[in-house]
Formats: structure tokens, sequence, C-alpha cells
């Protein structure tokens, strides 16, 4: 197909939905955006979201933002009108065990390239955040900040958030003492008590700074074995 080529920058005023416009108008339709949740938490998958939203108003989803910019409860209102609306999305699971043995960054292009992949409808242009995703077969652009920028990110973000803190949430239930359902996996003070009290368990990511220091000096409370048993110490 012969595409116009893309003639101007959208305004800073254009909305989130601007530089969406623009691509339509050069002929790129249509766009996936795609993003990530977890990837600064200590414990827990990483989740990777993509997601194609309809032209036009249909496409329109009133109060969509980045998904760290919601309250939860208004974070799975706009999930269920987002999957119910996109012409496609996908949400891809990378376990702990994954990021400890090739690495956080490349589990995170990885994940992209995997959930892009995995949507029904193929884009003809990706909008990433943050990160560009070599080796896509369309046109792609990194955008700094692009859950903030671009719906279609935005999108993306809150399916990735949402599908991340339900798998948190149901965690907590396997290890309490954690505090998971409230965290959700991330370095807070709360989460870094109980690790140094309870030791690293099977979802903690031992490739993490924080998790290695308990994990080598020891933990004089629950000492859970990696492979997946738990014991008393």
């Amino acid at each position: 197909m012969m595409r116009r080529p893309l003639r101007f920058t959208p305004r800073r005023d254009a909305g989130l939905y601007g530089l969406e416009r623009a691509l339509g108008h050069a002929g790129f339709t249509p766009v996936a955006g795609v993003d990530e949740a977890g990837r600064g938490a200590c414990a827990g998958p990483l989740v990777v979201g993509a997601a194609i939203l309809p032209a036009g108003r249909r496409g329109v989803i009133d109060g969509l933002a980045d998904s760290k910019l919601l309250t939860p409860g208004r974070r799975e209102e706009l999930y269920a009108e987002i999957v119910e609306r996109a012409v496609a999305w996908t949400a891809v699971v990378i376990p702990r065990h994954d990021i400890d043995r090739i690495g956080l960054h490349r589990c995170n292009i990885t994940g992209m390239r995997r959930a892009l992949v995995g949507l029904a409808v193929r884009p003809a242009y990706v909008l990433s955040d943050g990160f560009r995703v070599p080796g896509l077969e369309v046109p792609a652009l990194a955008v700094p900040k692009g859950d903030q920028v671009a719906a279609c990110v935005a999108a993306a973000s809150i399916i990735a958030k949402v599908t991340r803190d339900r798998l948190m949430t149901e965690l907590h239930e396997r290890y309490p003492q954690y505090g998971f359902a409230d965290h959700k996996g991330y370095i807070t003070r709360e989460h870094t008590a109980a690790l140094a009290a309870h030791g690293p368990c099977p979802e903690h990511r031992l490739s993490f700074v924080n998790v290695a220091r308990v994990r080598n000096n020891g933990a004089q409370a629950d000492v859970f074995d990696l492979a997946g048993e738990g014991a008393r110490a």
C-alpha cells in the first residue's frame, strides 16, 4: 500500500490521540501500542501489554491515561472498556526465573515482540513506551513517556498493569507474609522489612541487588527452597 509521507509532527496540545491521527493521515493504520508493567519490581513477573484501538470515535475512551496516574479502581474500569473496544489486544507474562536467567532488558524487548506478534490484527505501525523494539516487520517509534502521549500505549499500559496486579494479588495468597497485594512486588519499606525477616520466596528476583544481598546474608525466619518448597529454619 502506498503511504503518504508524515508531513507534520503533532502539536503538544494535540491530545492523547494526536500521534495516532497523524500516522493515520500518512496511511499507517492500524497503530499498535506496547508497554510493560513490573520492570522495577524485585518480585513477581514482568507483564507486557499490546493494544490496537479502533479509529474514530469508538477508539476514544473517556479518562484514558497512563496506568500509573490512575487509581486501582479506575484502572479496572478502563481495562474492561479497553478489552471490549479494542481491535486487538494481548498480555504476555514473563516469569521471574526468565528475568534472572536472561536479564530484565532482554525479557522486556522479547516480551514486547511476543505481545505484538500475538495481536490478532497485524499493525501497520508500532509505538512503544521508551524502548526501541528492534526486529519488527513494520515501522516503529519509541516514544518517551509514551503512555502519556499516545492512546494505544496508554491502553497497553493499563492492560499490562491490571494483569500484573491481579497476578500479584494471587501470589499474596501463597506468600501473605510479604504483602504482595499492597506493594505488588516493588521495593517499599514494608517489603524490605518482610524480605529481611523471611528471606526471598520463589517469586523474588535473585538478580536484583536487594534480594541477592538478603539471600547471601541469610534470613533467620522463613527460608524458601527456590525450586518451590518452603521450610522453617
